[in-house]
């Protein structure tokens, strides 16, 4: 039997954890929003409608970023349909899923609802059927507490206190054919430059997102990052990183190994980003935020034309199994291996669409397979990431060739000494691996989490640990007391 050897170090050290890494994603599709985290008369509701069985799982769940309100929802969104009296608001069509929105949850009640949930808000702005006035507004209307006309509607509305909502991101996928109001690299650079500009000017301190490309197999992946980025380098923090992996698209191996996909794809866009920078000479260098992932059966979506206009479409709720899980926990590791330059991630979506928690109207709220890797690395993934040296037997796929059947990351926390080694087998056949901790020579394994449990062994440096065919683990080790 082919063996894994890991060998960690304290000095090969990518970056510190950023806890935006650990983010998701709520957008009014589906049934994300209205029955999912906001249902008025659910036994678990409270006064303003927000179910309680469901923030209970987000808590559990670490969610530290929730971005909102999309997604392709935001390039016709309207964020004054959406605050002031509920009975006053308007009923619109969403165009960019055919339903009908009825506005009754909107800003206000998604702050209260992040702030209920422990999260960090990161709004989007309409840059498909609006513009930078709108988003000047909106900056305006969440950020500045009180003497401006956007600031005191706030406090009108019940509001004292301002949002403070400090990341921004600039539109949505804006190079899409599908998404309304879509522009060129050149048209959206320029547009993305002048709100970012705008939105500056209301609140200096904000950080802004520009839209990278939907995903890396767009045909002008890459030219449209660089071109983007030469328009609007000096206004923005970060360029976003889009993409799903579906199982029923390539090759079940090729499907285990889609963190293969997620490596290459974040390299591709850094060097893009790297390459701008150096031609404009400029001494700021932009982040990534991956502020859309997941397993996703695409191949099963029925796309908005093909439906009828309806309150509540049941859209995208895949029902997730073990393989699905590890996929998802493999996907994490590659964003801590790539924390240097990966600072914000989003996992799309929260809840019933492409979800880790699912619900039932008027019923119960419960956990997906997928819930449990993102809940256990959100948890335990603390102080730096490390880079191991690793060797592991190959496995054979039909997208990247062959390729390592374990792959794995680790971090440490240098105040309390904890190690914690995420690390999958994504092959069909158990994998020993041996742990080399010769820099860590008082470290014992103390629990071992699975996807189906955890165990509490007292594992010495040098030990094996069998790993079984798709698993994801994460191994904690705590340093003995002298």
């Amino acid at each position: 039997m082919a063996v894994a050897h890991l060998t960690l170090d304290p000095a090969f050290v990518i970056a510190p954890v950023d806890r935006r890494l650990f983010g998701s994603f709520v957008e009014h599709m589906g049934r994300c929003v209205y029955t999912g985290i906001f249902e008025p008369g659910h036994p678990a509701a409270d006064d303003d409608g927000l179910r309680g069985d469901v923030l209970e799982l987000v808590r559990e769940l670490g969610v530290s970023t929730v971005r909102y309100p999309g997604g392709n929802f935001v390039s016709g969104y309207r964020w004054e349909d959406g605050v002031g009296p509920r009975g006053d608001r308007p009923r619109r069509l969403d165009l960019a899923w055919r339903a009908l929105e009825s506005n009754a949850f909107g800003l206000n009640e998604f702050m209260r609802w992040a702030a209920l949930a422990g999260a960090e808000p990161m709004m989007a702005v309409n840059l498909g059927t609006r513009g930078v006035e709108a988003a000047a507004e909106l900056v305006e209307y969440c950020n500045l507490p009180d003497g401006t006309a956007a600031a005191d509607l706030r406090r009108k509305h019940g509001v004292a206190r301002p949002h403070d909502v400090r990341l921004w991101c600039l539109g949505n996928e804006m190079d899409g054919p599908w998404q309304i109001g879509s522009l060129t690299a050149r048209e959206y650079g320029r547009l993305a430059a002048r709100a970012g500009h705008a939105m500056r000017r209301v609140d200096p301190s904000i950080e802004l997102v520009a839209c990278g490309s939907s995903n890396s197999g767009m045909p002008t992946f890459g030219a449209w990052e660089a071109t983007v980025l030469e328009e609007a380098y000096d206004q923005v923090d970060y360029i976003s990183l889009h993409t799903y992996y579906d199982p029923e698209k390539h090759d079940e191996a090729s499907f285990r190994a889609s963190a293969v996909d997620l490596d290459g794809f974040i390299d591709d866009v850094v060097a893009t980003a790297d390459h701008v920078r150096a031609k404009l000479r400029r001494s700021k260098r932009i982040k990534l935020s991956l502020d859309e992932w997941n397993v996703w059966y695409q191949s099963r979506f029925t796309e908005p034309e093909d439906r009828d206009i309806e309150e509540l479409p049941a859209l995208i709720e895949d029902d997730y199994d073990e393989t699905d899980a590890m996929v998802v926990g493999n996907l994490l590791i590659s964003m801590l291996r790539h924390a240097d330059r990966l600072a914000i991630g989003c996992q799309a979506q929260l809840v019933n669409v492409i979800a880790p928690i699912r619900t039932e109207p008027g019923g119960r709220a419960w956990r997906q397979t997928i819930f449990h890797p993102f809940a256990h690395t959100a948890r335990l993934a603390r102080g730096t990431v490390l880079r191991p040296a690793l060797t592991a037997p190959a496995m054979t796929t039909g997208r990247y060739g062959e390729v390592p059947a374990v792959d794995a990351v680790a971090t440490h926390d240098e105040q309390t000494g904890d190690l914690t080694v995420f690390v999958v087998n994504r092959g069909t056949e158990p994998v020993p691996l041996d742990l080399d901790l010769r820099a860590f020579p008082r470290h014992r394994l103390a629990r071992h989490h699975t996807l189906t449990g955890e165990t509490s062994p007292a594992a010495a440096p040098g030990s094996q640990i069998l790993l079984p065919p798709v698993s994801w683990h994460a191994l904690c080790l705590t340093p003995e007391e002298s």
